[in-house]
């Protein structure tokens, strides 16, 4: 429920968003800001790396391998 939301919240910020080569509106002190196309391709790989772990723990748990 708690990803469910978190996807819902990221879709309406991101449907506000005009222009993806913006700058994320937080930045790091000292650092520019990356834009929010890199955030997005960022969560991306990150959704798919914990996608995989949560994919090898179900297949330690029930032997099953997906195709």
């Amino acid at each position: 429920a708690r990803y469910r939301e978190a996807v819902e919240r990221a879709n309406r910020v991101l449907d506000g968003c005009a222009d993806l080569g913006e700058p994320l509106p937080r930045s790091r002190p000292g650092r520019p800001a990356p834009s929010v196309r890199w955030a997005l391709t960022h969560m991306i790989e990150e959704t798919g790396r914990h996608a995989g772990h949560a994919d090898i723990l179900r297949e330690l748990i029930d032997g099953t391998t997906g195709r």
